[in-house]
């Protein structure tokens, strides 16, 4: 960027004030971490069976009427039919024993007419158990869980317009009141109908949160806090909601409790408010540089340094128009932004494909649903360690694309994996979710440090609408393991290495400054690049002739 880090230079690159509204900003993810996965639990299918009514059965008839099917290569008890209870019931009155006096494979079958019967082993209720979502209605699931991520998309496209313009701070805690509503609202749903509607609004208020508030302290750190808030920051906290989330749900074993539980955790973040400041590089973009300025000595006074009489006074902020409000449709008035939003958008869209895919998945794993899931959630605390790690040193293109090679690849090899090698493919699987939390954790920031501040909101809001797309098309993928279990891998393992591919063409980020307007963006590389791209290069990435010695210190 350039003028904004200069003109505060003074501040340091740390001291009290970042490191408190640091950790403040960043207990906001532990609830996205929270309502992120609860479906893995509230939509999981216990073992059942057809219920059978109290009707005059002998015990032996009782056991027998369900029929035994081949699944995965394995025999178990069907657990969407039955043999016909009327012709049963006829066998067992006349005195006939099941296998002795009678063939059961000759016998006519039918649907579990009179509902099921659940193991409540694991889940006390949920709705599975609650609404009988099996059988000819298991499709409903994989449904519920898409219209959390549709309603992703909708505040993916709607949270970034109203960040923009009302401010990176109002949003994120409007988004929080809206996570709580919605998620004790949902806690009284009285259909399936009604809990995805809901869903729709706690998936919408929470990317709102998360989107709002990685913008904000993406804009308010300085350049060596800023990968630690968008790796260990970040990241990490919504980690640490989503380890908790499963020792949660094992000592509350109902649903509706634990969604009431869950969203009543929000109350401890209202007197954040009064804490957590407003992003001084939005307030200038609106032309109100009295208040960014406020803040700004604020920062100063608790950091114990001396702050200048004037500190905005580079005459280049008058470039950024105050007041002026950027949409989605400036980023088609550039070849160059069309190109550079279009890779993104394929790269977010594989990328959530995966994680999604793999963290929905950990229910159908074999083993405990609840260790499955921590271990899924532990296994992304290396990840971003090591991701805050590298990025520090090492080109995000070469990164992004090495992760994404790992994670797709390992996916592509578990279809090799013998049925009853089962540990082997669930650390596989675990390796896959280590590349695709690496990707996930290094997509953030580096789209975030493409897009100038005009338009950040909403370049990071677009791409996460794509990678809604692919978030929405997850449970549904992790479905056709029902028909085929390696083909989920398949999938996701060739998307990935695709969408790897294309990450070669971005421009490469490390060590440059947050451009600030259209002007200071860098040109994309191959077929996308325009005339400029010379002159990018020439000035050392920085899309900012002025700043051309400071990239060249910045890299060396």
């Amino acid at each position: 960027m350039g003028d904004y880090d200069d003109d505060t230079a003074f501040l340091g690159q740390t001291g009290p004030y970042f490191w408190t509204t640091f950790f403040l900003l960043n207990t906001v993810f532990v609830s996205t971490g929270f309502n992120g996965f609860y479906i893995v639990f509230i939509g999981a299918s216990p073992e059942h069976r057809c219920l059978i009514p109290e009707v005059n059965l002998t015990a032996a008839w009782r056991e027998a009427i369900i029929p035994v099917m081949s699944a995965d290569g394995r025999q178990a008890l069907s657990q969407c039919r039955r043999y016909k209870l009327d012709v049963i019931r006829n066998l067992s009155e006349q005195g006939l024993a099941p296998g002795r006096d009678v063939n059961l494979t000759g016998l006519e079958q039918e649907g579990c007419l009179d509902g099921w019967s659940y193991s409540k082993d694991i889940y006390q209720a949920n709705i599975v158990t609650e609404w009988d979502l099996v059988c000819d209605d298991q499709w409903k699931v994989p449904f519920a869980s898409s219209t959390l991520f549709v309603g992703y998309l909708l505040g993916s496209l709607i949270s970034g317009q109203l960040s923009d313009r009302f401010g990176r701070k109002k949003i994120v805690f409007i988004s929080l009141a809206a996570q709580c509503v919605s998620t004790i609202w949902q806690s009284f749903s009285q259909s399936w109908r009604m809990f995805c509607i809901t869903f729709l609004f706690v998936g919408a208020s929470q990317i709102s949160l998360y989107i709002s508030a990685f913008v904000l302290g993406t804009e308010m750190f300085t350049k060596t806090l800023r990968v630690v808030f968008t790796t260990l920051g970040a990241f990490l906290f919504y980690c640490i909601g989503y380890m908790m989330l499963p020792w949660i749900a094992y000592g509350i074993r109902e649903w509706r409790t634990l969604l009431a539980v869950l969203s009543a955790t929000t109350v401890v973040y209202i007197p954040l408010w009064w804490f957590i400041p407003e992003s001084p590089r939005w307030l200038i973009t609106q032309g109100r540089m009295a208040e960014a300025e406020a803040i700004v000595r604020d920062a100063a006074r608790r950091n114990g340094v001396e702050t200048p009489l004037v500190i905005f006074r580079r005459p280049e902020l008058q470039t950024l128009h105050p007041g002026k409000t950027y949409t989605m449709l400036d980023v088609l008035r550039s070849k160059n932004l069309r190109c550079i939003t279009l890779m993104c958008l394929v790269l977010w869209m594989a990328i959530n494909v995966g994680y999604f895919g793999l963290s929905l998945n950990t229910s159908n794993l074999s083993g405990n649903p609840f260790m499955n899931c921590f271990l899924s959630a532990i296994i992304e605390v290396p990840a971003y360690v090591m991701s805050t790690w590298l990025l520090k040193k090492c080109a995000r293109r070469t990164l992004l694309s090495t992760f994404l090679v790992i994670g797709g690849g390992v996916l592509l090899l578990i279809q090799f994996i013998p049925a009853h090698l089962e540990y082997v493919a669930l650390a596989l699987e675990m390796a896959g979710k280590f590349g695709f939390t690496m990707a996930f954790s290094i997509v953030y920031i580096y789209t975030a440090e493409i897009y100038p501040t005009v338009l950040r909101n909403v370049g990071m809001g677009m791409c996460s609408s794509a990678a809604r797309i692919g978030s929405i098309t997850a449970p549904y993928v992790i479905y056709l393991g029902t028909y085929d279990k390696v083909l989920p891998y398949i999938l996701m393992g060739s998307l990935t290495i695709a969408s790897s591919v294309v990450n070669f063409f971005l421009p490469e980020t490390l060590n440059r400054d947050l451009p600030e307007t259209l002007d200071q963006m860098q040109e994309c590389q191959g077929l996308c690049s325009g005339p400029k791209k010379k002159k990018c290069v020439e000035n050392g990435g920085s899309g900012h002739p002025a700043k051309q010695h400071e990239a060249k210190s910045d890299t060396a």
